[in-house]
C-alpha cells in the first residue's frame, strides 16, 4: 500500500534521526512489538471511535504494551503519541517496517525471509544464509517460514529481491513454456 508507505516514511526517518543509531538495534524490537499491538483489530476499532480521545488511545496502547512486558522508551512513546494525535495509527506497522529497514541499512544487514516446504534447522539455515550472503553481496539475517505449497526447494525474499528455486516455481515455468 503506497499511501501508508508515504505516510510512514517521515515518522520512521524522524525516529531514526532522534535515536541517532546508538540504541537503534534495541529499539527496533520495541517498535516491532508496538506495531503488533497497534495492529490488533479490536484496538484499532476503539481507536477509530470518534468518542475516544487521543490520550485515551495512547494510554490504552501503552497499557497493553506494558501488560505484555514492553516498557516503552521515551522516544518511542513520543512517536506513538504523535502518531495517535495525528490519526495515523493505521500506519504504525509500516512505520515499524521502515524503521527496521533504516536500522538494517545503517548496520549493513538485510532481513531475508526463507520460505521452505519443510522446516529448516539452525545448522541448515546457517549454510543457506552463507550461500545467500555471497549471492546477494551483503550480510543477511534470516527467518524461516514453512510454506508446504512450494512442494520442495526454497523461495528467498530480501527486500524487494526474490530468489525462487522452489519446485512450484519450476512447474509454473514449465507450464508457461508448454502453453506458449
Amino acid at each position: 500500500m503506497a499511501e501508508l508507505a508515504t505516510i510512514a516514511r517521515p515518522y520512521a526517518e524522524a525516529l531514526f534521526k532522534a535515536i541517532g543509531g546508538s540504541d537503534a538495534q534495541a529499539l527496533k524490537s520495541q517498535m516491532a512489538a508496538l506495531a503488533q499491538v497497534a495492529g490488533n483489530a479490536d484496538l484499532r476499532q476503539v481507536a477509530d471511535n470518534p468518542k475516544v480521545g487521543a490520550m485515551q488511545v495512547f494510554d490504552l496502547i501503552a497499557g497493553v504494551a506494558l501488560q505484555q512486558g514492553l516498557a516503552l522508551d521515551s522516544k518511542i512513546g513520543n512517536l506513538l503519541r504523535t502518531v495517535v494525535e495525528n490519526g495515523r495509527l493505521a500506519a504504525l506497522p509500516e512505520i515499524a517496517a521502515q524503521f527496521q529497514a533504516l536500522v538494517n541499512a545503517s548496520s549493513g544487514v538485510s532481513d531475508a525471509t526463507v520460505h521452505s516446504a519443510y522446516p529448516i534447522d539452525d545448522a541448515q539455515l546457517g549454510a543457506v544464509m552463507a550461500t545467500l550472503e555471497k549471492r546477494f553481496g551483503r550480510k543477511l539475517k534470516g527467518a524461516v517460514q514453512v510454506d508446504p505449497e512450494l512442494i520442495g526447494g526454497i523461495r528467498v525474499v530480501v527486500g524487494d529481491e526474490v530468489l525462487d528455486t522452489s519446485v512450484k516455481a519450476r512447474l509454473e515455468q514449465m507450464k508457461a513454456a508448454l502453453t506458449a
